[in-house]
């Protein structure tokens, strides 16, 4: 299993970003997936999960609104299209996936937001 994030950056508030995540390795399109993000000094903290279809994403309450996730299971990727970013949105952000009770986690793209 092979998860690779990409996209992060450093942003002002307000401003947009989109992250990737390109799987490898394991059924994707059989896989429910999820962004998880870190902050420093604090612990990992859900993002937002989608199911194998893309039919019914779910958002951590800090996401909602501002946040999308999304898949393209013919190209293995994950997507989290993050609009009207806040300084509180700092963190490195995580791809992970959950395979039998085995759980893969990207190396993460760090996500800046700054003024």
């Amino acid at each position: 299993v092979q998860l690779v994030e990409s996209g992060g950056g450093l942003v002002q508030p307000g401003e947009s970003l989109r992250l990737s995540c390109a799987a490898s390795g394991f059924p994707f399109s059989m896989s429910t997936m999820s962004w998880f993000r870190q902050a420093p000094g604090k612990e990992r903290e859900f993002v937002a999960t989608i199911s194998r279809s893309g039919a019914r994403p779910s958002y951590a309450d800090s996401a909602k609104g501002r946040f999308t996730i999304s898949r393209d299971n013919a190209k293995n990727m994950l997507y989290l299209q993050m609009n009207s970013l806040k300084p509180d949105d700092s963190a490195n952000y995580y791809c992970h996936t959950n395979r039998g009770g085995e759980v893969y986690w990207g190396q993460g793209t760090q996500v800046t937001v700054s003024s």
